[in-house]
């Protein structure tokens, strides 16, 4: 049966908000927790020792507990944060940046790729695998036949990497220096009053037509439409992915955990649709089709 994995908070909560949601998350069917600031780094509600914390106590919980570093890494005080979580030996980390795969190397500390990094090719596994590589995510822009490939050709080859992938929530799609909520209110970057605290599922951005295209979260570009694969879980089981993530969201996500895991043990789930944050759904890069497309609706 294949895991389920609750991966890294996209977006900005307070810190109550946050041990509030992993209290409730240790009671929940899920086998791996991700934790730690992957979007700013002026998102400093939880200190690297706050998340370590954290880290144990799920663990104590019988979780299995990887700390996730920073998508794009700007400064000597992200380095230092990074290196903060590679210098421990606990934990697993997920390297969601070049900068972290190459200091988890440097330590000798066995990582986890998550979606934000451009794996293609078995080529590129085989690499890292060399270099302490134990698992690694499914870029969200790429679908079924490349990584039923990917999987396929890693088993000719004799690897045991485990394959995990983003099933359910906001795509994470790109990055930027800018920060996109403190320009809607006219702040600077470096002076934002932390305004992504009053969206804790992030700003819908609508096209002219009404059309919902994206969700803004501070530095990071997430789609506009819910990534939903849970119908796909028995395709994904047959081609050997090892994890199925599910990305927090401010509400509702007990449900959904209950119900990826209904679908992953052969249940029927409830027929009405999921809807937390008012948002259509999509599955399109799942099918080599647009991200924001339908298929099979």
């Amino acid at each position: 049966m294949m895991n389920l994995s609750l991966g890294p908070i996209l977006w900005f909560w307070s810190k109550q908000s946050v041990f509030d949601f992993y209290a409730k998350a240790a009671e929940w069917p899920v086998e791996t927790i991700y934790l730690g600031e992957v979007v700013c780094s002026r998102r400093r509600e939880l200190k690297p020792d706050d998340w370590l914390d954290l880290a144990r106590d799920l663990k104590a919980c019988g979780k299995n507990v990887v700390l996730s570093t920073l998508t794009l890494i700007e400064s000597e005080a992200d380095l230092r944060r990074l290196r903060r979580f590679c210098e421990q030996d606990e934990f697993l980390v997920e390297a969601n940046d070049q900068s972290a795969v190459q200091v988890a190397i440097r330590n000798g500390l066995k990582f986890i790729t998550g979606p934000s990094m451009n794996i293609y090719n078995v080529a590129t596994l085989n690499i890292l695998a060399r270099q302490g590589l134990v698992g690694w995510n499914l870029p969200v822009e790429l679908g079924k036949e490349t990584l039923e490939q990917l999987i396929r050709e890693l088993k000719t080859d004799g690897l045991d990497l485990p394959a995990e992938v983003f099933s359910w929530g906001f795509l994470p799609l790109a990055w930027s220096s800018r920060c996109f909520t403190a320009r809607h209110y006219n702040l600077p970057k470096d002076n934002c009053e932390f305004r992504c605290l009053e969206h804790p599922d992030g700003m819908e951005l609508r096209s002219r037509e009404s059309q919902e295209l994206f969700r803004i979260n501070g530095i990071s570009t997430l789609s506009g439409s819910r990534y939903d694969l849970m119908r796909e879980l028995p395709d994904m089981e047959r081609m050997g992915v090892s994890t199925v993530r599910l990305s927090p969201e401010h509400q509702g996500m007990d449900e959904v955990v209950k119900r990826f895991d209904q679908v992953r043990r052969g249940e029927v789930p409830a027929a009405d649709p999921l809807q937390l944050v008012e948002a259509p759904p999509c599955n399109g890069y799942w099918y080599g089709k647009p991200g924001m497309d339908l298929v099979g609706a």
